[in-house]
């Protein structure tokens, strides 16, 4: 088999077939980029479905490059419209709180108690990330969340490498700084004594 992923340019060609392998494929991935970056869950759903539905009509754009950044490049624009739609900050509500435990579904291995405690974790942490500027926040979300390389975020957010280096460095400060301020964010190791 080769190693070239030939389903986007068959996807190209018309072949649909190939593009919802695609989208069976990156779905996780586009809607977890899509959610860090919005914070809620049917924004995310929104823009995750809308980025698939562009990449298809705009298949004809793509340019042999890596599918992945090509698609994220989509998601993270959408997103990042859908964040100057609702005043460049995500925002907070009842709802959004409840869904923040939505996306990943307990463990069954752990004690109802940890998994409790696991979900207000992820439901805190997706708070201090919002608080982080746009591009900062995509960038780590793309990195650290994600695992995509630096010219990957590059060619995603459509800068150079110095940018996206630089953003995720700004952002992961930014970070430390919003969770010193939430000690019980932190893992023992990195907190700070009195």
């Amino acid at each position: 088999m080769s190693s070239v992923d030939d389903r986007p340019l068959r996807a190209q060609r018309g072949d649909l077939h190939a593009f919802n392998e695609l989208v069976v494929e990156y779905e996780s991935l586009v809607y977890n980029v899509c959610y860090r970056i919005l914070g809620q869950q049917q924004a995310a759903e929104d823009a995750a479905q809308d980025a698939f539905v562009s990449a298809w009509r705009n298949i004809g754009s793509f340019r042999g490059e890596t599918f992945r950044p090509w698609l994220l490049r989509i998601a993270a624009n959408l997103c990042r419209d859908e964040l100057r739609r609702r005043g460049r900050r995500p925002s907070s509500s009842l709802d959004g709180a409840l869904e923040a435990g939505v996306p990943e579904p307990p463990d069954r291995a752990l004690p109802p108690e940890e998994v409790t405690l696991n979900a207000e974790l992820r439901t805190q942490l997706q708070s201090v990330l919002e608080q982080l500027p746009e591009e900062q926040r995509t960038a780590v979300v793309l990195c650290d969340v994600e695992g995509l390389d630096y010219t990957e975020i590059a060619a995603v957010m459509n800068t150079s490498l110095g940018t996206v280096k630089s953003r995720i460095a700004r952002g992961r400060l930014k970070l430390r700084e919003l969770l010193k301020r939430e000690p019980e964010l932190l893992a023992g190791r990195f907190r700070q004594e009195p």
